[in-house]
């Protein structure tokens, strides 16, 4: 088992693509996907860190750990 944590930063403010993490591929948000790989890993433990309270919905939803960050 990996001994390390990851960190997914999650901004919907992008300036190239605003909403990215919340754009659906094959039936579920970009954010979610980015998770699933991440599990694949074997971490301990994953936390999606956004500023956007949309984002944090979705992934609280679909069971991550999330945390507010400052804008």
């Amino acid at each position: 088992m990996a001994n390390y944590k990851i960190v997914i930063p999650a901004r919907y403010s992008s300036s190239r693509l605003p909403g990215k993490p919340l754009i659906e591929l094959s039936g579920k948000p970009m954010i979610q996907h980015t998770y699933e790989r991440a599990l694949e890993t074997g971490v301990k433990e994953i936390v999606i860190a956004t500023d956007d309270q949309r984002i944090f919905d979705v992934a609280k939803g679909f069971g991550a750990d999330v945390v507010m960050t400052n804008p």
